[in-house]
């Protein structure tokens, strides 16, 4: 391709031609994707250090190594929607470890009343009150693993290739060989007649299994390594009724969704906005989180998507490009735009729309806009906590891969 320069006038109309039609992916909804982006970006990610464990751990639910008694839990759950809702009802808190095998997970719901049902594998496992782990290796919020158990240590597990508003598709019980996990109960299930405690589950995740989700990471993980994942509470209410539990309808009371870091909307599968592993082989307290230095140019390119999904023709408007507000900081836009021929062809077949952005902490150099027949894409160059700069590149359909640096 070449690329021309045309006067100011001129390029305006060639780049409305040349960004008409819809890219791929389910049609805008006007004003929905925006509000909820709104919501959404004011949700900070949360993080947590995951130390490796000193000695075996036994999956029995019971969380009675010397392991899991040095390191810290999370912060508690709190609603899906964060304090637009009521604070959960229970404490639900977590904690992580890792080996050379395996990836752990720990959890304890404090839960008055101890319910499950269902005994099949890979049923709907949050028709019953749930624990649920999301995990995005590379964090590129495409094809991610989703784990749900329930009090009777029933399991489901899900592969997700895209989330659910880019169209999925979702493999249902994509089971993983080699995982364990364990519930262990304080009080007694499905018995109205007392209060109980908690339940408390614990999951081994072995890196085998995980490592075609880190296709762009090492796995198992590296010193220092960032890893997307959430954890999500499935509680239900229920009546007492001849001595048995009976689960109030969703229809009459919607069921409530308690989580980790939480997403902003009463949707699981946004990972742009899931929590942060650091995974160290440190002394449990010598080591504190660091966030991740790449997430304000992240959240400025997701701006975008949600943006690009709210206009009903999906078309690509290059003077409307977000700027988000960003506390303690100033941002000065320089924009140029060129557009781009096929050699041979005097067609206008796209678009470039350049960026020169001033204070977005993380961005290393110009963004990126282009657009070639229906599709597009927004390209910006970021410094890792390595030092290192690389392309983070997003897609129409929320792929934000990140590509080394070749300059």
């Amino acid at each position: 391709m070449r690329s021309a320069r045309l006067p100011f006038p001129l390029l305006l109309s060639v780049l409305a031609a040349a960004c008409a039609g819809p890219p791929p992916g389910p049609p805008g909804n006007p004003g929905k994707w925006e509000k909820e982006w709104s919501r959404m970006k004011v949700m900070t990610p949360r993080g947590y250090v995951c130390f490796k464990a000193k000695g075996p751990i036994r999956v029995d639910g019971r969380l009675d190594e010397v392991s899991w008694a040095a390191v810290p839990w999370t912060e508690d759950f709190v609603d899906i929607e964060g304090t637009r809702r009521p604070a959960p009802r229970f404490r639900t808190r977590a904690k992580m470890l890792w080996d050379g095998r395996f990836f752990y997970v720990a959890a304890r719901l404090e839960e008055p009343h101890l319910v499950g049902t269902i005994t099949k594998k890979n049923a709907v496992i949050f028709h019953d009150p749930d624990f649920e782990i999301f995990l995005d290796p590379d964090g590129d919020n495409h094809f991610y693993y989703e784990f749900e158990m329930n009090a009777l240590n029933t399991i489901w597990e899900l592969t997700l290739e895209r989330p659910y508003r880019d169209g999925g598709p979702v493999h249902l019980g994509d089971n993983m060989p080699g995982l364990r996990s364990a519930v262990y109960l304080e009080g007694t299930l499905n018995d109205p007649s007392d209060t109980d405690r908690a339940w408390t589950v614990e999951i081994a995740l072995p890196w085998k299994g995980l490592r075609k989700y880190a296709k762009h990471t090492a796995c198992p993980p590296r010193e220092g390594d960032l890893w997307r994942i959430d954890f999500s509470r499935v509680e239900w209410l229920y009546d007492i009724i001849d001595g048995k539990y009976r689960k109030i309808p969703k229809e009459s009371r919607p069921e409530d969704n308690w989580v980790w870091s939480p997403t902003g909307v009463i949707d699981m599968h946004r990972p742009e906005r899931w929590g942060y592993v650091r995974f160290s082989t440190g002394e449990p307290g010598a080591v504190s989180f660091e966030p991740d230095p790449t997430l304000p140019v992240r959240d400025f390119l997701m701006e975008y998507y949600y943006l690009q999904k709210s206009r009903p023709s999906g078309g690509i408007e290059p003077l409307s490009f977000p700027l988000p507000v960003l506390p303690g900081s100033r941002l000065k836009v320089e924009m140029t735009m060129s557009v781009f021929t096929v050699p041979g062809s005097k067609e206008v077949t796209g678009a470039e729309t350049t960026l020169h952005v001033r204070g977005l902490p993380g961005l290393a150099g110009p963004i990126r806009l282009r657009r070639i027949g229906k599709s597009w894409t927004v390209s910006a160059p970021v410094r890792g906590r390595d030092g290192v700069v690389r392309e983070l590149i997003l897609h129409p359909d929320s792929l934000l891969e990140m590509n080394p640096d070749d300059s």
